[in-house]
Parts: structure tokens; sequence; C-alpha cells
């Protein structure tokens, strides 16, 4: 395929950077976007809803450096490149990122960096996501370290990158399940977002924003700033080392199942409280304490 859609010089302002001063004022970004699709049917039928809308894939872009915060510039990308593949169609994406007053002490007009991304394949070679086909998919979110219900927001306003209209669940807060003795309650939320990523891409970005949280992997089942597991992806069954899709502890997990009820009671199973002592045993282990977290402000130092 050799069709490509090219978007130029998109100017945003954002919060990004490692010195302390970059994570707190607003800064000039430009971005280019380079990507592949077909679009033949576009070019015979003259139908917007036959091509990939390139205004779509600029208010992707636009709100990842707007509403999002990294500290590098790579990771930042990633994440715009991420959110292009999720759209019908896209196979391929290029992502220019220029910084255009970098805090360096020379005179450079702008620092930047270049990264391709196609869709990822399994483990055969073959596609993940069909071109056009767009699936369900939940994913469920916790922290017990540090701000909580901050490391929750901003994971959710990362992957309001793949859908912008994604729906989560109220928030819970559970005790820790296994791991070392002594660690802090957790908060947990399940999400559901519509998208083209098939879970190989979505586990990609599950441990991207883990990474932008901080997470230390360090004892197993141990504390962490961010965990994001990947439960269900469509009709999607994977067994491989690294990853198991449906979740493979999901139905044990009190705390899964919860949310996961309240986003589609047909996904969980019937009379599943009994298996934890009954309602007043659920109620016990997993407290709604409120909505999905709002926006918030991304860490500083």
């Amino acid at each position: 395929m050799s069709d490509l859609i090219e978007v130029r010089s998109l100017r945003v302002l954002g919060v990004h950077g490692v010195n302390p001063a970059e994570q707190d004022q607003p800064q000039p970004f430009e971005v280019d976007l380079v990507v592949e699709a077909d679009l033949g049917p576009a070019a015979r039928e003259d139908d917007l809803s036959a091509t990939v809308d390139y205004g779509r894939l600029v208010e992707r872009a636009r709100r990842i450096v707007a509403e999002e915060h990294h500290q590098l510039l790579e990771s930042l990308a990633g994440s715009i490149a991420t959110s292009l593949l999720a759209e019908a169609g896209v196979g391929t994406v290029t992502v220019v990122l220029r910084k255009l007053r970098p805090p360096l002490p020379a005179d450079v007009g702008s620092v930047g960096v270049r990264i391709t991304r196609r869709r990822l394949g399994d483990r055969a070679g073959g596609p993940v996501a069909e071109p056009g086909r767009v699936r369900r998919a939940y994913l469920g979110l916790g922290s017990n370290l540090g701000d909580r219900e901050g490391h929750l927001a901003r994971a959710l306003s990362g992957l309001r990158g793949i859908d912008p209209d994604l729906a989560c669940s109220p928030v819970y807060e559970t005790e820790p399940v296994g791991g070392p003795e002594g660690q802090g309650r957790y908060l947990n939320c399940v999400v559901r977002v519509e998208t083209a990523l098939g879970a190989r891409d979505l586990l990609a970005l599950a441990q991207r924003l883990e990474r932008a949280a901080g997470r230390v992997r360090s004892v197993r089942f141990g504390p962490r700033t961010l965990d994001v597991d990947v439960l269900l992806v469509g009709d999607e069954e994977i067994g491989d080392v690294d990853l198991v899709v449906p979740h493979p502890r999901m139905f044990e997990r009190a705390f899964v199942l919860a949310p996961l009820e309240d986003l589609d009671p047909s996904l969980v199973p019937a009379g599943w409280r009994s298996s934890f002592g009954g309602a007043a045993g659920v109620a016990a282990a997993v407290r709604r304490v409120g909505p999905a977290p709002g926006p918030a402000r991304p860490p500083i130092g």
C-alpha cells in the first residue's frame, strides 16, 4: 500500500518535559503526521465515509499533546501513534514531533523525534486487527501508591486518545490480593473502549501508561503506582507467555467483576457474588468510593 495522508505543522500547547519548569508551564509543540491507508475507495466514490478522516487524525493528535503529560518526546510521540492506529483503516503511522522552544543553553529553533509504528502482528505474523473492524475492549486500572486518583485520571486521559467517548465504571477501594504484607489499599475501576486496536496494541499502550506513571516492577503483586490489565478485546483469544486474553484471573477478582458488572452485566457470571461470600462478602471486599476520576494535573518533581 502506497497511499498516504499527510498533516503538516500542527501547533499545540502542551505540558511535557523532564525539568520542573516544563512540567508546570505550557510550551509550543509542532506535529507532522504521515498515515498509510487505502485511499482507493474514496478516490472512486468521492465519499468521506470511504476514507480516513484527517480531521479526526488532527483532533486525536491535538488532544494528546494538549491533555496528556509526558516527560519524554519519545513517549508523547508514541502515544500519538497508538491513538492514530486506533482509527479504522490506518495501517502505518509516522509521527514527527518537535518542541519549538527547548530549554537549552544554545540558540536552537527546535528539537524533535520521528517515529514510525504499524499495527502489531500476532506471534504467527498475522494482523491483530482487521482494517475497518472496531471492537469493544475492557481494561482494568488499579493504583495503591502515591496519588492514586491522579494516576487513574492520567491513565484515563491516555486512553481517551484511542476512544474519546470511552466509558469508565465507578471507582472501588479494595484490599491488596497477594504480594507482600503492609501494602496500601487499591483504587480500581474498569474502562470500556471502542477501538480498532488489537490486544497486543492495547498491551503496548497499557505498558506505556504504566511507565508514564513511574511504575517499577520489583515484587510480584507488589505495590504499584498504576496497573493496567487487558481484560477482554472483542472475541480475541490469546494464550502467549506474556499475554493471555481473556485475562486468566479476571473471574477470580471481585475488584474486577464489580466494576465490570457496572459497565456490562452480561459479561459477569450469574451469581458470581457467591464465590466471595455473597453480597455481604463482596461489599466488605470492594467498597464503591466514587465516580470515575476527572482530569488531573501532572506530578511535579
